[in-house]
């Protein structure tokens, strides 16, 4: 997709956003689309304006207890299509597969395929092991983002070692 904005336009917008709010800490969400068509044609129109959605909301971040003592999750099979790579407004499966760990009384549900660890149904996971940081590589399988590379960025800074590679089920499932 065009840039729908420069730098400063979408500084002014996010500022906007942020200022119309109350919140102490907050979470900034940016969505671009295609745009709209004057008819139902599935192809990519020409000349179409794409469209921006923002939106803020509070800052949400563990509790301490939760720092201290871990989440619980459940696990599902990953059931998704097979380009979870791409960022798209189709996220009935993440749903549907979130809502499971809600129903279960957990805060999140890995999601695994052919035996590897995906990715959770609204966030990276990551395993670790022994001291060392488990990464499942960036493909087709994981919509890859800012929180994964912070982590491995973060993991380097402070001399975390770190392996980016498909982790198994049974990795995970004895995670440290």
């Amino acid at each position: 997709l065009d840039n729908p904005h420069a730098v400063g336009e979408w500084r002014a917008l996010v500022e906007h956003v942020i200022a119309a709010n109350n919140f102490d800490d907050q979470s900034v969400y940016i969505q671009v689309t295609r745009g709209a068509d004057d008819k139902r044609d599935q192809a990519f129109p020409a000349g179409v304006q794409p469209t921006v959605f923002i939106f803020t909301a509070p800052l949400v971040t563990p509790t301490a207890v939760q720092r201290k003592t871990g989440i619980a999750v459940v696990s599902a099979l990953d059931n998704r299509w097979l380009r979870c790579d791409l960022k798209t407004v189709a996220l009935l499966a993440n749903v549907l597969l979130r809502q499971q760990a809600i129903d279960a009384g957990c805060v999140e549900t890995i999601m695994l395929r052919d035996g590897y660890l995906t990715e959770g149904a609204a966030s990276n996971i990551f395993a670790v092991k022994d001291g060392v940081l488990l990464a499942p590589p960036k493909d087709h399988r994981m919509l890859p983002g800012i929180t994964y590379d912070v982590v491995l960025e973060l993991a380097a800074r402070h001399g975390m070692p770190y392996e980016v590679r498909e982790i198994a089920e049974s990795e995970v499932r004895a995670a440290d």
